[in-house]
């Protein structure tokens, strides 16, 4: 009989969330301190998405999206963008944020004309979502939870 990962342990609460349309690595947790470590933004722990987008990525769009944009009265920013690969009429964009403020990434580019197709958290701090596949789950060492908790990249 195949355990399940939380067998004995109690609850489990994410850290952070994704949006629906989203897919990814996604923390769960029953340490609620560990957790708020996790998300607070002083620590400045990095969030890594690969996000498709429905059109060629450019200069001006990677400076629009370093600068920042306008969006429902936020200032959205990214840490840091960079152009993973491109096909004939869309591209694939790496963007690390440390402050992670509702729908972020979406709302950037859609201010901004372009459509997200994609997006894929694939890693938090220094731990990433490597080989994993989808809708499966792995304990945490402790080195990698006191690495992703500490802000480590």
């Amino acid at each position: 009989m195949k355990r399940r990962a939380n067998e004995g342990r109690g609850w489990l609460a994410p850290v952070g969330r994704l949006d629906k349309a989203s897919e990814g690595l996604l923390l769960l947790t029953n340490d609620s301190e560990w957790a708020a470590r996790v998300l607070d933004p002083a620590r400045h722990v990095a969030k890594t998405y690969h996000v498709q987008i429905a059109a060629l990525a450019d200069e001006a769009l990677l400076e629009h999206l370093r600068r920042g944009v306008r969006a429902g009265g936020d200032l959205l920013r990214v840490q840091l963008v960079r152009e993973l690969r491109r096909g004939e009429r869309n591209s694939w964009l790496e963007i690390v944020l440390h402050e992670g403020k509702n729908r972020q990434i979406r709302r950037m580019l859609g201010t901004l004309g372009v459509e997200v197709l994609r997006l894929v958290r694939v890693a938090i701090g220094g731990l990433t979502l490597g080989d994993l596949a989808k809708g499966s789950c792995r304990e945490l060492t402790a080195e990698e939870k006191s690495s992703v908790a500490n802000g480590a990249a």
